[in-house]
């Protein structure tokens, strides 16, 4: 294989790996993915339960074989009669168990698990037994192990009572442990299986053992019992004393050994546990603080850690139906009113700010709506505010309001601006520009004045809106009719253009003073200089 395909394999493969590692679904990535089909889920878990529990048997043997032949070798159990029992039916008894074993877990986890495996929704039945499954399979060991104490003890107990007590010790220690080890492991591996069951929403009360107890049993087993273990070979020597001292030193160093051993191994896969449900909260808490409310924790613990993942999604999912609340509040009074709704309480009443109005009216609407189907005058519509509302926010303006088939504009409130009249006349300008571009089938007067206005809340407690009341917003209407009867359309005030900076003053000219409709005193009109106004009169 050439040398740069592999490095890309290579590559892709440690990608995926640490994908994995990153964010694994039920804590692991040896426990697969959401997505996955039931048919591999159950053959995984097969797998892994198998593998481990038979592993961790025969390393209970292993342990057994060493406390009861080294630790404490007297009586030495490959002598005499021991001898056949030693070689013939201890290993013929763990080749039994083993197998059995397996048949028996095997058996007992497709009868606990069938409603996962026929892919049908659990019964409240179900689910306890999913969550219940964890403590069945460890009584499988518990009972072989059990048996092979009581088997071996008794045969070898009837040819010297001296082999009872370490017999009886090394077994069942071995057995406790191992079991323990089964039982976390099993929480472990069905995991996926239980975040199925939990899914489904019907469990009434916590199941688990939850972390104190997950705790508790970690340290019982682990080092509690080890402990307990080297007191009674003590105890066992001061008593039959039939060990040397050296023979004593020596079980209590191989005692200690399996003591931070076992220890070791029960309070990882316990830590682990805990710490897994914990990291997945973590991880998606950081997609969140990025700006992802689209998170979510697969909830696989039964336990008060599954509690905490599943507030972890209600509190999201109330995150999301905020965002969606805001942003549907933004779109109707818009974002800047939103926000400074957000940031203080709402009152009735306003204040008065200097600001710049643009009222923006299709001309001859009757003629648009009449000649086209509703459908088609919707669309129209909406392409048309599309581009008043796109240019009013680049200038950080607010549509205060859509009337009919014109609209209402702000600038200056309730976000202050240094220059509300430059922004309110760039905005004109570019929106009539880009209506003759972009809507040739359509046109619309625009009117822009400026001046005090009070903006702020009208109506009552139990309904209103945000808006602007003065002078300049009448001014402005009254200057779009006029602008309606321009050449393209677009009339200021030149009270406005003055106010506005240089560089836009010079993008406009002034014309003659009018009096328009309704007002007592004359306005003097200005008109961008691309333009000529046809005729100004009211």
């Amino acid at each position: 294989m050439p040398q740069p395909r592999l490095s890309r394999i290579l590559e892709w493969l440690t990608h995926q790996s640490v994908q994995s590692r990153d964010a694994p679904e039920y804590g692991s990535w040896l426990l697969g993915s959401v997505s996955e089909s039931q048919q591999r889920r159950r053959v995984r878990l097969q797998i892994i339960l198998t593998v481990f529990v038979v592993v961790a048997n025969l390393i209970g043997v292993a342990v057994a074989m060493t406390v009861i032949t080294v630790a404490i070798p007297v009586p030495n159990i490959f002598e005499g009669r021991a001898h056949t029992v030693t070689t013939v039916i201890a290993p013929a008894y763990v080749v039994i168990a083993v197998g059995l074993g397996w048949a028996w877990a095997t058996q007992r986890i497709m009868d606990t698990l069938r409603w996962a495996i026929e892919q049908r929704p659990p019964t409240l039945r179900d689910q306890r037994n999913t969550f219940r499954a964890p403590w069945r399979l460890t009584v499988i060991p518990l009972v072989l192990w059990g048996v092979g104490a009581a088997l071996l003890t008794t045969l070898y107990g009837v040819i010297d009572t001296g082999y009872i007590p370490k017999l009886l010790f090394g077994i069942s220690f071995s057995g406790v442990v191992v079991s323990a080890s089964c039982y976390f492991f099993a929480e472990f591996a069905l995991r996926p299986i239980a975040a199925q069951a939990l899914a489904a929403g019907k469990r009434e009360h916590r199941t688990g053992a939850g972390v104190s107890g997950r705790t508790l049993a970690a340290w019982l087993l682990g080092s509690c019992v080890p402990v307990v273990g080297i007191a009674l070979v003590a105890a066992f020597t001061l008593t039959l004393r039939n060990m040397t001292v050296t023979q004593l030193a020596v079980a209590v160093l191989l005692l200690s050994g399996a003591a931070v051993l076992f220890g070791f191994i029960l309070i990882l896969i316990s830590s682990s546990l805990v710490a897994s449900p914990v990291q997945a909260v973590r991880a998606a808490m950081q997609r969140v603080e990025d700006g992802d409310l689209d998170a979510h924790v697969v909830v696989f613990d039964g336990t008060e850690l599954g509690e905490l993942q599943r507030g972890f999604n209600t509190m999201v999912q109330g995150l999301r139906e905020r965002d969606r609340v805001r942003d549907l509040f933004g779109r109707h009074v818009g974002r800047d009113v939103a926000a400074a709704a957000e940031k203080q309480n709402i009152n009735l009443g306003g204040e008065e700010c200097h600001a710049a109005v643009m009222f923006v009216d299709i001309v001859g609407s009757t003629q648009v709506v009449g000649s086209r189907p509703p459908v088609q005058v919707v669309e129209l519509l909406n392409r048309f505010f599309a581009v008043v509302v796109d240019e009013v926010e680049q200038q950080r303006g607010l549509v205060n309001k859509f009337e009919g088939d014109g609209a209402l504009a702000i600038f200056g409130a309730p976000v202050a601006l240094d220059s509300p009249e430059t922004s309110a006349l760039r905005a004109a300008r570019r929106i009539a520009e880009r209506l003759r571009v972009e809507i040739p089938e359509l046109s619309a007067g625009i009117g822009v004045a400026s001046g005090v206005v009070v903006a702020g809340n009208v109506g009552a407690h139990q309904r209103f809106e945000y808006t602007v009341i003065g002078d300049p917003v009448h001014e402005a209407s009254r200057l779009c009719e006029a602008a309606k009867k321009t050449t393209d359309r677009v009339l200021a005030s030149a009270i406005t253009v003055e106010g506005a900076a240089a560089d836009e003053q010079g993008n406009w000219r002034v014309e003659d003073e009018v009096v328009l409709r309704g007002r007592q005193e004359p306005t003097r009109l200005a008109a961008p200089r691309v333009y000529d106004v046809i005729d100004s009169e009211p």
